[in-house]
């Protein structure tokens, strides 16, 4: 029987402290995007990525200092390849031709005719049109994932689980936001996939209240409450070795991944992490409350009259 297991901690009794931490969270984030608004890369915002390959090691002070030379003070360069022989550089200005070729011949100059390079120019339109985009791909992804478990569930489990998908990307732009992270195309990726898994998780459990729902006999909130909890516990095991597996691979990928990855995988990690929080302490506890407030249906009323 579903009432008789007993509940090792109530999640439904301290909703209102995670919905309280959740919401003050919220609004700090809301605040620090407000304030310090996001730190765009060349994808979001007009400029110039060179990606320099030196052919030998190079420190990030030398390359620096060469860059100097040519006027870029304010670029900070960042050292990365096998033998520490790439040099990525990122200008916030769109460089013409001449000033690419003088910037690549001041490597050559120091380090031989074997120094290439890899440049990537976003325009002031093609940068906003990329931004636009991406906002459009959450919004789509967002109402489709809704969509999905309206039909498959119900209204309440559908806006209770974009409620807290919606939570879990803030999260990580917030983070990112804080900590003067740079923001691109990687970083929009890890975003949709972060809803991704985090509906996967929102899913199990919700499935797994419904399941428990046609066989219990649900009359007041602390009734429900009482089968929420349950069917959390009964989830956990799985949802914790699920965003565990995944968890892993993130870590690994940031400690062991390229430069160019490893913002990606900080981010899935934040995602990953707000996800298995919000299952539990928002969407399912979220449910709970609106089911609680549903009124019965006219059959239901008539069959308990009888």
């Amino acid at each position: 029987m579903l009432y008789n297991t007993k509940v090792r901690f109530d999640f439904i009794k301290h909703r209102n402290k995670f919905f309280m931490f959740s919401a003050i969270l919220t609004l700090v984030g809301i605040l620090m995007v407000s304030i310090f608004h996001m730190n765009f890369g060349v994808d979001f915002k007009a400029g110039t990525n060179m990606d320099i390959l030196v052919g030998k090691k190079i420190t990030q002070a030398e390359a620096k200092d060469i860059l100097a030379g040519q006027g870029y003070t304010d670029v900070t360069p960042t050292v990365g390849g096998t033998n520490g022989d790439r040099v990525s550089a990122r200008f916030d200005d769109v460089l013409e031709q001449p000033k690419v070729q003088a910037i690549e011949d001041a490597f050559k100059a120091k380090y031989g005719d074997n120094v290439s390079s890899e440049v990537n120019v976003v325009s002031p339109d093609m940068a906003q049109e990329l931004g636009v985009k991406a906002i459009y791909a959450v919004i789509i992804a967002s109402v489709a994932i809704m969509l999905y478990v309206m039909i498959r569930f119900e209204w309440r489990m559908a806006l209770a689980a974009n409620i807290a998908i919606l939570y879990d990307a803030f999260v990580v732009i917030t983070m990112f936001s804080i900590f003067r992270l740079q923001v691109d195309l990687p970083f929009i990726a890890a975003v949709l996939t972060t809803i991704g898994y985090s509906i996967n998780d929102k899913i199990v459990i919700f499935d797994r209240i419904r399941e428990n729902l046609r066989f219990a006999k649900t009359k007041n909130a602390d009734q429900i409450g009482d089968l929420v909890n349950q069917s959390l516990w009964q989830t956990m095991a799985r949802n914790i070795y699920t965003v565990l597996a995944v968890l892993i691979i993130a870590t690994c990928l940031f400690i062991f991944g390229s430069e160019s990855i490893k913002l990606f995988a900080l981010a899935k990690m934040i995602g990953l992490a707000s996800g298995a929080y919000s299952s539990i302490c928002i969407a399912a506890p979220l449910w709970m409350v609106m089911k609680s407030k549903q009124k019965p249906s006219t059959k239901a009323a008539a069959k308990k009259a009888v």
